[in-house]
């Protein structure tokens, strides 16, 4: 196919959908074959949720929709009309204060290279906005579908534990 055919032929592709992100609404212009991990990075330039594996399988690219951890990598982007997604970037408040999650990885040590680390927040946020006081079990549970390469996972639970227990001191 020529070069000017092809791209006229993945304009007349693209479909509108419009969600809110990160507590926004917004709407996009995009291609019916892509994910919603591509959405965000090319479309709104939001990097946090990273491309492991591209199958669904590593996590990195976690995302909170309509409250649940989805593997943006997988989801349709198409099927994200409507909804609410929530993104590493969209957790500090306004003011720029981090959640208590991303400071608890910060402080006990909870981030390596940092590659799976905004999947693993978004794993254990959507943990904690369902079940403010999980017991260690259910932080593996819910974080096992994120793998790290660089840790024994030890400082990843001390640190939702530690999230978990400031939420719960602050009433939240």
């Amino acid at each position: 196919m020529y070069s000017w055919a092809k791209g006229y032929v993945e304009h007349m592709k693209k479909t509108s959908i419009s969600f809110t992100l990160n507590g926004d609404n917004v709407t996009a212009e995009v291609p019916a074959t892509w994910t919603l991990l591509k959405t965000l990075r090319e479309i709104f330039e939001l990097t946090g949720a990273k491309e492991g594996c591209g199958v669904g399988e590593c996590g990195a690219c976690t995302v909170i929709v309509d409250g649940d951890a989805v593997n943006a990598c997988i989801y349709p982007v198409l099927e994200i009309e409507g909804r609410q997604v929530a993104t590493i970037e969209g957790l500090a408040d306004k003011d720029g204060n981090l959640d208590a999650l991303q400071t608890a990885f910060l402080e006990n040590n909870g981030v390596q290279c940092g590659f799976c680390t905004s999947g693993m927040i978004m794993s254990a946020k959507s943990l904690l906005n369902e079940k403010s006081r999980p017991s260690e079990d259910e932080i593996r549970t819910a974080i096992a579908g994120n793998i790290c390469r660089c840790t024994g996972y030890v400082q990843i639970v001390e640190s939702i534990d530690m999230a978990a227990n400031k939420n719960e001191k602050l009433g939240r």
